[in-house]
């Protein structure tokens, strides 16, 4: 399996706290070298470990905050 690298280019917002200190976090983040996305997912303290997430490009980020809206 290839390493996958990632950069949290921006920190926008923590969700929620699990109780073993894990926060469900929104960033904008580069995976392999790409341009930024919108992810939501849960990390360790230190950002070394992660969860499953989702990944939203612009215009992804955009409808679902219509959606929320409507």
């Amino acid at each position: 399996m290839a390493e996958l690298k990632f950069e949290i280019t921006e920190h926008i917002a923590v969700l929620s706290e699990s109780s073993k200190g894990w926060n469900k976090e929104l960033n904008l983040i580069s995976w392999n070298g790409r341009e930024p996305k919108y992810d939501i997912r849960d990390w360790s303290p230190n950002h070394e470990k992660m969860g499953k997430g989702v990944t939203l490009s612009n215009e992804e980020l955009e409808k679902l905050k219509k959606a929320l809206m409507d």
